[in-house]
């Protein structure tokens, strides 16, 4: 826990001006996380004799991340291209002998879709109207409620909630994420609107709900990561963040957390 809790005051000691000055330090912080876990992805599937293609896969995710960035205009035919390059690379890998080169394409795209396209909601939430503000107040609430279930599950978890894919999972630490997700929205609601530019823009009935969705559905995001490491056989995707893992590790919950937090703006609020 303590190394934990120290990895995770590096990271916002690092992560926070990133956010607050956004351009390129957000998107080379970002990129290396990304990145990370397209390359940590790649080695999963590769344990248990997949073949996703490393260099289109890792590749993808960069200039898909990059062009939603900075030329948006242009992330979907870079995204476009990268599927024909897959489903290309993987039909001549069938060609010359690779029986499973159909899953290996299944597993490129799936890659480069889920890490490289959902991973760039963390980009279009900075780049909306007061954007370090709005995408502080997502993330606070998923890190919160990550942070809530983590403590609450380990203090109180007797009723395993997934046992065959992360059997130290329980249901009171997801209740636990669900309440500091809510609590963790209103908070910042109230700090952003009365001492940052969020004033008039959000209540704080939006704030807990937002929070509370954004405690209840990013945890699945962890659950689906923890149903790759399962088939894998591996507990991490890597040991290069102490305490929390790999970068896939670390963001497994930020995909679902960019997605969802930029829609419910777009829709409830914006």
């Amino acid at each position: 826990m303590r190394r934990r809790l120290i990895t995770s005051l590096v990271l916002a000691f690092v992560g926070m001006p990133a956010i607050i000055f956004g351009g390129i330090f957000y998107f080379l912080l970002m990129g290396i996380f990304l990145a990370g876990a397209a390359w940590e992805y790649v080695h999963l599937f590769r344990a248990v004799k997949y073949e996703p293609n490393m260099v289109i896969t890792v590749g993808g995710v960069t200039l898909t991340i990059f062009a939603r960035m900075f030329l948006p205009q242009l992330a979907m035919p870079v995204f476009a291209a990268f599927i024909l390059a897959a489903l290309a690379y993987h039909l001549i890998s069938y060609e010359r002998g690779r029986d499973q080169a159909a899953l290996d394409f299944a597993i490129t795209l799936t890659g480069v879709t889920y890490i490289g396209w959902l991973g760039s909601y963390l980009f279009d939430l900075r780049n909306l109207p007061d954007g370090g503000w709005w995408l502080m107040l997502v993330m606070c609430c998923v890190w919160l409620g990550d942070s809530g279930a983590y403590s609450l599950g380990r203090a109180y978890g007797k009723h395993k909630m997934a046992p065959r894919l992360s059997p130290k999972k329980s249901w009171e630490g997801y209740a636990g994420s669900v309440f500091t997700g809510m609590i963790a929205g209103l908070f910042f609601v109230y700090a952003f609107t009365t001492y940052g530019n969020l004033a008039g823009e959000i209540t704080y009935w939006q704030g807990a709900l937002l929070g509370l969705t954004l405690g209840a559905l990013p945890p699945l995001g962890d659950l689906g990561e923890s149903m790759i490491k399962r088939q894998s056989g591996i507990k991490d995707s890597s040991d290069i963040i102490p305490g929390h893992g790999g970068f896939f590790d670390r963001i497994d919950s930020w995909l679902w957390g960019a997605a969802i937090g930029y829609y419910f703006l777009i829709f409830f609020i914006l």
